[in-house]
């Protein structure tokens, strides 16, 4: 298991971290945990949750 960095995570989606933290705050970013003063997210996790949401794009997608 790797576990990712907040600022690891910003950088994968090219954004920032402060994004990350408030994606955490209003829950709808990837499940991380508190490890002492840091928070840090298991990069599996990170991968399902980023497919989840490509995937609920898809289903929500409208062709004409």
């Amino acid at each position: 298991m790797r576990l990712l960095t907040t600022e690891e995570v910003a950088a994968r989606f090219r954004t920032s971290p402060a994004t990350v933290r408030y994606w955490r705050h209003i829950g709808i970013g990837p499940d991380g945990g508190r490890v002492g003063r840091r928070v840090l997210y298991d990069e599996q996790e990170v991968d399902r949750w980023w497919r989840s949401k490509v995937d609920g794009q898809k289903a929500t997608r409208v062709h004409s």
